[in-house]
């Protein structure tokens, strides 16, 4: 499925610009997947490029479809120049395998979570799904295919990931909005909980 992934690089060049940097990361068993990065003044951007080549399949169907089932690619932003984020390319590309290795359908409300800090020195170990369409249009693709969406990931501390599994995608992004929490910010802490 090459051709979609160059539809989904070209859609990533029109809507972010060059990148000036890419990495490769392959997974025993998996299809290469790649992590772009695009810097905008003060804003880097890391996007995958990979994890859309097949849908995504329900786990406990018997035959995955070949063509049918959501596909995505996932979008991190965070403020240039205040944390080694740049270590973020692995954990980043093991997220994206996640659908191909664990059988998981990536989608907005999602956490995952990679088990260490996100780069080094992070408060973060997970990310929240958010919802797609804002900062990368979805990519039509022909039909019977689904589009292709462009999942933004916000990160999270532990306590937020784990107040979130109680509360909710929703409540959780509520309390970020009214405390006015920089989600870009790579040393941010935790959002006020109680």
């Amino acid at each position: 499925m090459s051709d979609v992934l160059e539809l989904v690089e070209a859609r990533l060049r029109t809507s972010l610009g060059e990148p000036d940097a890419r990495a490769a990361v392959t997974f025993l068993g998996t299809e290469r997947i790649e992590v772009l990065r695009f810097v905008d003044d003060d804003v880097v951007r890391y996007a995958t490029l990979g994890m859309s080549a097949q849908p995504m399949a329900d786990p406990t169907a018997v035959l995955a479809d070949p063509l049918r089932g959501p596909r995505a690619e996932l979008v991190l932003s965070v403020r240039a120049g205040r944390a080694d984020t740049d270590k973020v390319l692995r954990p980043l590309a093991v997220l994206a395998a996640s659908p191909q290795v664990e059988g998981v359908i990536v989608a907005p409300g999602a956490s995952l979570d990679v088990g260490e800090p996100l780069w080094p020195g992070a408060a973060f170990t997970s990310v929240l799904v958010a919802e797609s369409g804002g900062l990368i249009e979805d990519l039509e693709l022909d039909e019977p295919r689904d589009p292709v969406r462009f999942l933004p990931l916000l990160p999270m501390t532990p306590n937020e990931a784990a107040w979130k599994r109680v509360h909710g995608a929703d409540a959780l992004q509520e309390r970020w909005l009214q405390h006015g929490t920089d989600l870009r910010d790579p040393l941010r802490t935790g959002v006020p909980l109680s």
